[in-house]
């Protein structure tokens, strides 16, 4: 059994019990330490770790069923007419810029007036009798239904983005410890479970307290430490029970209690046990997370009457959006693994669709997305089978819920009215609280076009930036997780920052479950043995805001292990020391300082060439192995230009962006480019630094935005323009930022393409067919060039060549001479 609240207001409308695991507000019952047989090596150590902290901590064996392992499934596709999940009245209510309808009967004609009378929108209620109305002006409205029905009109307000409640609405709810329904301010309820520190009750309040909000399985009620113990040792757990949260969603639900915080697992509206639509990063979403920070924070068991956020990629851009309301009562964020433009940053990167793990990574939510118990999350449509009334009422909207990949891919260009407001970057810019942003630049799932957002918050006090090389659970490494909870003690807790022993322990074993990697070891605190919290914070102050990690992968902990051997500090980000540095296309695929002559040298665009990932079939975590099996292979000689450097006599560090500036004369009035940045080595070996992409029709740039070393196309239909017939157009192709160091006896080479064959996860809808012929031009008055933000002054200090494949993120191959040359 586990218990739950639905509270409407300072009411209690629904309460009780329901079958699956009772969390009891009192002292929980001891774990037991129990023995286990001999699963795999892997296993035997996350049993051991899992086992130690449960035991150590007193955790709770929760009577779970099974867990289910990495994150929601899919559910099995349905169609047909569908019976509703639970029946309600008739009602209407408005929200942020939309307006919904629930109660009515299958196929029910509604129409929406404005207050002059006029229809503004109309449609059929859905099988569950639901309708939405979308892209509304704010103001008085009324649904209105056919003569005979009752209420024949109801009037609703649409609201303005930042028409806030008053703290009144938020002082009358009350959270327990478990699963809780509360209603929004457009009276959508979500789920949110309150997971409290091993031994700890609300009556040890008041408690440091943070808030996971993401959209996958993240409310569920089941502990998941105790369950995948439970899962590895043949105990009380397995691997098939619905109610433990993702483990995508363990900062929040595992690493923040046993820190010591209160974590309360919010579920985004239209997942799990939330009701709504799904509607990813809508405004409606986005205002959500301004009442969940609200509604946490006016809990008597929080500390200071104030929360953080914490999370790694869907949960670490929330709090993008989230902190950009500016709830009165945040206390600060630090979001890991993030992207910084759901258009530019990582579904469209130069405007050519991500047909591989964005498409991917959309499909999932839509399934996610599905009503229960037809569909949708494991736990809400175990806990609608159980008899969970609330979650069958939140699942009313579902039908509702819009093809975002049909949205997306309706046109190429940026629609402002789809990615205006979905623009995690934007809203980062509005956010006035402490940061702690981290992030690697070959991220093979969210990218490494994040750093892009980063130029303005900077420089702002209270801001810290680690960015790094490496994949997407590079942000919880030991260089990076120590820091991460200074800041979350300091600024949230307001405590002297010190890790627990039993984690500092246990964490070497936690990274080799995680990455299947050797780790840097965890440090303690630097600051544990201070005894204030103002001298703490104010050395903590002193450290750079801008930290980059080098070579994260080329420790003495073994190639590919997580840590970083050495690091370089900035005051703001891109680095104000950075300079940009030409170096142009030349003749038989050299790169210099200076033109030469003018000649020009033809490619065959061709995406087939070799395949579009270089871990095609592999699994998304195979990536974050020390030595992932990539397949990074050399372009054939007639299917792409590349240009380099004569052997540097010098160190040369790259820190920030770049840009590749083409002249362009192609057979085809549109082409895809993609450039690669790589690093070829004395030994002969080629490493991948960075890419870039970009479809030439938008080539348009924002001038007001950029620079000679940061290119930014608009992406706008209207800004749209073919190539000229059989004429030089400038093309200029964005370089994602990126922190290197080119070693002295290396080459700096710059690859020209067709889209694909560099990343481990992305694939590219490309408008390339193989027969596109693009020819650059090189040297005279059509210098093509790349310009790089080339560190004065720095160099690796020393630290020695790391070897070839240590790099995490990084794929090495053999350098092969493109058919110029280069």
């Amino acid at each position: 059994m586990y218990r739950y609240a639905v509270t409407r207001g300072d009411e209690r409308v629904a309460s009780g019990l329901a079958s699956a695991p009772q969390v009891r507000q009192g002292r929980r019952a001891p774990a037991p330490c129990v023995a286990f047989g001999a699963p795999r090596p892997r296993r035997v150590a996350l049993a051991a770790a899992v086992l130690a902290i449960a035991c150590a901590a007193t955790l709770a064996q929760l009577p779970v069923a099974g867990v289910a392992l990495g994150g929601a499934r899919a559910a099995a596709g349905y169609g047909g007419t569908l019976e509703p999940p639970a029946k309600v009245p008739f009602a209407a209510r408005g929200g942020v810029r939309y307006a919904y309808v629930v109660g009515a009967r299958r196929g029910e004609k509604l129409r929406l007036l404005d207050r002059r009378g006029r229809v503004v929108r109309q449609g059929r209620a859905d099988d569950f009798g639901s309708l939405i109305f979308r892209e509304l002006a704010p103001g008085r409205y009324r649904v209105v239904r056919a003569p005979g029905r009752s209420p024949r009109t109801v009037s609703l307000r649409i609201l303005r983005p930042g028409d806030n409640p008053p703290p009144s609405f938020y002082r009358r709810i009350r959270l327990h410890e478990g699963l809780n329904y509360v209603r929004m301010r457009d009276g959508i309820e979500l789920a949110m479970t309150v997971r409290l520190p091993p031994g700890k009750t609300l009556a040890d309040g008041p408690l440091p307290t943070v808030v996971e909000y993401s959209g996958y399985q993240v409310a569920a009620p089941h502990d998941l430490l105790s369950a995948l113990a439970g899962a590895l040792t043949g105990g009380p757990g397995g691997v098939n029970d619905p109610l433990a949260p993702s483990t995508s969603t363990a900062v929040g639900s595992v690493i923040a209690p046993l820190l010591g915080f209160a974590t309360v697992s919010v579920q985004m509206r239209g997942s799990g046990c939330s009701g709504g639509d799904f509607d990813l990063f809508d405004l409606p979403t986005t205002y959500d997370g301004y009442d969940a920070i609200e509604t946490v924070a006016a809990q008597p068991w929080v500390k200071d009457g104030k929360v953080g956020m914490v999370g790694i990629s869907f949960s670490g851009i929330s709090q993008l959006f989230v902190a950009g309301t500016r709830p009165p009562h945040l206390a600060a964020i630090a979001p890991l693994s993030v992207t910084d433009d759901l258009y530019e940053g990582t579904g469209y990167p130069g405007g050519i669709f991500n047909s591989g793990f964005a498409q991917r990574w959309v499909e999932e939510r839509q399934r996610d997305a599905e009503p229960a118990p037809y569909g949708g999350q494991p736990y809400a449509r175990e806990l609608v089978r159980r008899g969970d009334q609330n979650c069958a009422r939140n699942q009313l909207l579902r039908l509702q819920t819009q093809d975002a990949l049909a949205l997306q891919q309706r046109t190429p260009f940026r629609d402002p009215r789809i990615f205006g407001q979905r623009s995690p970057g934007a809203w980062l810019q509005r956010a006035r609280v402490p940061i702690f942003l981290v992030g690697q630049f070959q991220d093979e799932q969210t990218g490494g076009h994040f750093p892009e957002a980063l130029n303005t918050i900077s420089r702002r006090k209270r801001v810290w930036i680690t960015l790094q090389n490496g994949t997407h659970v590079d942000s919880l490494s030991p260089s990076v997780i120590t820091r991460w909870v200074e800041f979350l003690k300091l600024y949230v807790a307001d405590e002297v920052p010190r890790i627990p022993d039993q984690v500092l322990a246990l964490g070497g074993v936690l990274y080799r479950v995680l990455a299947d990697a050797p780790a840097a070891p965890l440090e303690q605190s630097r600051f544990a043995a201070y005894t204030s919290v103002a001298s703490a914070r104010s050395a903590f102050e002193r450290d750079p805001r801008v930290r980059v990690l080098m070579e994260n992968g080329a420790g003495p902990w073994g190639p590919g292990s997580l840590g970083a051997p050495w690091e370089l500090a900035f005051d703001r980000w891109p680095p104000r020391e950075a300079v940009a540095t030409a170096l142009y296309f030349r003749p038989a695929g050299g790169l210099g300082a200076k033109p030469r002559s003018a000649s020009a040298f033809a490619y065959r665009s061709d995406p087939t060439a070799r395949p579009m990932r270089t871990l095609p079939g592999a699994s998304e975590a195979d990536a974050w192995k020390p030595q992932p099996p990539y397949d990074w292979r050399p372009l054939p000689p007639r299917n792409a230009v590349a240009f380099m450097t004569a052997p540097l006599p010098r160190d040369t560090v790259v820190a920030g962006p770049g840009s590749v500036d083409l002249w362009l004369r192609s057979a085809a009035r549109d082409t895809d480019i993609q450039v690669t940045l790589t690093e070829v080595r004395p030994d002969g070996n080629e490493v991948y630094v960075q890419n870039g992409w970009l479809r030439a029709s938008h080539r348009h740039l924002d001038r007001r935005r950029s620079s000679v070393l940061d290119p930014r196309p608009t992406h706008l239909e209207r800004d749209a323009a073919p190539l000229p017939r059989g004429r030089w157009a400038l093309v200029r192709v964005p370089l994602w930022p990126v922190a290197h160091v080119f070693r002295a006896g290396s080459r700096i080479r710059i690859v020209v393409s067709a889209p694909g064959g560099d990343r481990p996860s992305w694939e590219f809808q490309t408008i390339e067919r193989g027969k596109t012929v693009n020819k650059i031009a090189l040297g005279g008055r059509l210098a093509s060039r790349v310009v790089l933000a080339v560190v004065r002054g720095k160099g690796a200090g020393g630290h020695p060549l790391p070897a070839a494949g240590a790099l995490r993120g990084q794929p090495v191959r053999r350098w092969v001479a493109a058919g110029n040359g280069g």
